[in-house]
């Protein structure tokens, strides 16, 4: 599903923190929005997902106009986020919190818990433990594997990478980079971990005060001193 956001501004009450913002992410591309903290990365996957709806400008999703979808709605169509901190089930089984992914979109749909297990089979031993109890890059397995038992067809990704270990966050990568050629899901990743992102796709756009200010290959960000200007901290 292509996602084609036109003029978008967004934010929290009286405070706009996304401006005039246009972003095209390709049907099954996948898209990676660098930026360092407080550039507006986590409202854009908000404000894509419904959480925090866009107070100018349309989103349109597939070709249809989203911009006033309430979040529900967004999932229905195959829009599902893995937000910061994952959100996990934690006094609830690995296999519950899968089951929740699936109900939770509302339209009945079959399991595929075989299909996650084959992504994550570290989860498969697992399934009767409670999510409380897993290392945080467990969890993060467990929120994307929540995540695709709902049928999505666009899966937001919010610092996937963060608080877990650099093996684990190479190994989730190339499970995303996976899921996104053998399902043809869309994927859309905002992190502040350049090498993960850059392990995943060659296509980046970097946030810099809630606009894009660059969008191109990896190759030409390393090139033209992009990483310095809005990556260094």
């Amino acid at each position: 599903m292509e996602l084609d956001l036109q003029h978008v501004s967004a934010g929290y009450g009286s405070i706009t923190v996304l401006h005039d913002l246009s972003l095209m992410i390709p049907a099954r591309g996948i898209l990676g929005i660098l930026g360092r903290n407080g550039m507006g990365k986590s409202t854009l996957v908000r404000c894509i997902s419904g959480l925090n709806p866009a107070t100018y400008g349309r989103i349109v999703a597939g070709g249809r106009d989203i911009t006033s979808l309430p979040v529900h709605d967004r999932a229905r169509l195959g829009i599902t986020a893995v937000l910061q901190g994952r959100g996990t089930f934690a006094n609830m089984t690995v296999r519950e919190n899968l089951e929740m992914g699936r109900v939770g979109s509302g339209v009945g749909l079959p399991s595929r818990l075989d299909e996650v297990l084959g992504y994550f089979p570290h989860l498969g031993g697992r399934l009767d433990q409670r999510a409380g109890t897993l290392s945080g890059g467990e969890q993060q397995m467990l929120a994307i594997g929540r995540a695709f038992m709902a049928h999505p067809k666009v899966i937001l990704l919010d610092e996937p990478s963060d608080g877990i270990s650099p093996l684990l966050v190479q190994q989730i990568a190339e499970i995303l980079v996976r899921i996104n050629r053998e399902q043809g899901i869309t994927v859309l990743i905002v992190e502040q971990n350049v090498p993960m992102v850059f392990s995943m796709t060659r296509e980046c756009a970097i946030m810099e005060k809630g606009k894009i200010v660059l969008r191109g290959h990896r190759e030409d960000l390393e090139r033209g001193g992009a990483m310095d200007e809005y990556l260094v901290v």
